[in-house]
């Protein structure tokens, strides 16, 4: 048996990205960064297909989309959970009963090899600039180049037109990064294991999507007033 690959850690310390905690705020996800509200990106994000997911809904009903939602939701925890452990060498996946996860890990741990020099694992980050925050799942060295990481599930594999998300949400926490620890990050990383037994890596420029994330930042806003003032009038 090949002998697991030891991960070294170069964390960054508490006193440069301190932690922070998230909270509801009219049905949103935010973060308290030093008394100021700032939205979770992932919620930023979420409003920017929402007419898809209503379509969707209404094509496979309230019910199924509802279970359906779940099930991708624990899938997901599962594998970050797994993945999570394997980056800060411990390998507890004998422990895991849930096959799916566990086989979505074995698809993507070719491309765990290629990170090193671990920054961070799962630490919330903010942008005083951008005014959002989010909890980023890995910023380390992927294939020798300093990355924001994202390690994701789905049920098959997706055109890149699909997941461009996914490209805004990386790109907003290399913003976040470099704002906070001054360095700068070179590339974005985005791997995808599907059910269909697919894996996907995606490496691009985090410049190339900054002026569409800032777009993406300035049209929740808006539409978060817009429901909140909604929500003040009834």
């Amino acid at each position: 048996m090949t002998k697991a690959k030891e991960y070294i850690h170069d964390f960054i310390p508490e006193n440069i990205i301190p932690n922070k905690k998230g909270k509801n705020l009219n049905g949103f996800r935010f973060y308290d960064i030093n008394g100021a509200d700032y939205p979770s990106i992932t919620t930023v994000l979420s409003v920017q297909n929402q007419e898809g997911l209503i379509q969707w809904r209404e094509r496979v009903g309230a019910q199924a989309a509802d279970w359906e939602a779940r099930r991708a939701a624990i899938r997901g925890k599962q594998l970050h959970t797994i993945v999570e452990n394997h980056l800060n060498n411990i390998d507890n996946s004998t422990q895991v009963k849930n096959v799916l996860p566990l086989g979505l890990f074995r698809l993507m741990r070719p491309y765990l090899e290629k990170i090193d020099n671990i920054k961070l694992i799962e630490r919330v980050l903010y942008s005083k600039h951008l005014t959002v925050a989010g909890q980023v799942d890995c910023v380390a060295d992927y294939d020798g180049k300093l990355s924001v990481i994202d390690f994701k599930s789905s049920n098959r594999w997706k055109k890149e037109e699909y997941v461009e998300n996914y490209f805004l949400q990386t790109t907003a926490y290399a913003t976040m990064y470099e704002e906070l620890v001054k360095k700068k990050v070179e590339q974005i990383v985005i791997l995808i294991a599907g059910e269909d037994g697919s894996m996907t890596e995606w490496i691009k420029d985090p410049a190339d999507y900054k002026g569409k994330l800032v777009k993406a930042i300035k049209d929740f806003y808006d539409y978060f007033e817009k429901t909140h003032q909604k929500k003040k009038e009834e």
